[in-house]
């Protein structure tokens, strides 16, 4: 069904691949939880279950953007359901989308980088910590595709680097020559001082003194660490570097769509919301680009 679902959407709707792509992983990503929750099928699915997952995304703490989309991935979903006659009603017809707030992006100053990318020392802790800052801000990437990087997914060679997102999916991003450095010289320095052992194409890249994976509670507070040391404590997350990556990028030019590949995320309202913290204004950007301005 769920196939057949996709095809209708591009052969009749005419969406976009992205599009597709956000739909289907809904569809897939509600099909494990009603699995898990009630042991039923999609086209036995009823009002409860609908709404035990509403519930389910809430206390996982997704935004109201990300359950709004997924809301409607789901009420498409099965209204074309209905259309094809493999189920009678629509269990999520009923519940209502949520009212986005208008959250304020946090992000960092260049400046503000710049001093936190110069706090690290030369121990090999020191080393592995200015190649994971500058991994981060240099790719945009989650923390969760952080902590399950790998060295096989890094090609320093050409510059590039495979993000993995856990659920199947993946991107490759560029990876900037700061960034390639500091992994380069991580790798080839200090790696096997907090590893005890050499580099393998199936380590992880980011570890503790333990030879184990970074944990995301352990970046977080590494973030806060550093963040304490030039004033900033409360300010700095992950998130916030990956604020500051798409921000700066808008500053200097780049455009949604590029930003929207880079950093993985289907909801284009999520590329604007990160717009609208810029200096980039659209008059003028029409002025410089259209030739009847």
């Amino acid at each position: 069904m769920i196939n057949e679902f996709i095809t209708y959407l591009r052969d009749t709707k005419g969406k976009a691949d992205n599009t597709l792509v956000a739909y289907k992983r809904d569809v897939i990503s509600f099909a494990k939880f009603l699995e898990g929750h009630s042991g039923r099928e999609l086209a036995e699915c009823k009002e409860s279950d609908s709404i035990a997952y509403i519930l389910e995304l809430n206390n996982a703490s997704k935004s109201k953007a990300t359950i709004n989309r997924k809301l409607s991935s789901l009420r498409t979903f099965y209204d074309y359901g209905i259309e094809t006659g493999e189920v009678t009603e629509n269990p999520f017809s009923k519940i209502k989308s949520a009212k986005n707030d208008k959250r304020q992006i946090e992000f960092l100053s260049i400046e503000e980088v710049e001093k936190l990318l110069s706090l690290p020392d030369q121990t090999v802790k020191g080393i592995r910590d200015t190649a994971l800052f500058e991994f981060m801000y240099g790719t945009g990437a989650r923390v969760t595709e952080v902590v399950r990087l790998k060295f096989e997914d890094v090609n320093l060679k050409m510059n590039f680097v495979t993000l993995r997102d856990g659920e199947g999916e993946s991107r490759i991003v560029p990876l900037g020559s700061y960034a390639q450095k500091a992994l380069r010289r991580y790798r080839d320095t200090a790696y096997s001082g907090l590893a005890r052992t050499e580099v393998t194409d199936d380590s992880y890249v980011f570890i503790n003194f333990r030879g184990q994976p970074l944990t995301r509670q352990g970046i977080w507070k590494m973030l806060k660490e550093y963040g304490a040391m030039i004033g900033i404590e409360d300010r700095m997350t992950p998130q916030i570097l990956r604020n500051s990556f798409a921000v700066h990028i808008l500053q200097n030019g780049g455009d949604l769509k590029t930003l929207q590949e880079l950093m993985g995320f289907d909801d284009m309202s999520v590329g604007i919301a990160y717009l609208s913290v810029t200096n980039i204004r659209i008059k003028d950007v029409y002025s410089r680009t259209h030739p009847r301005a």
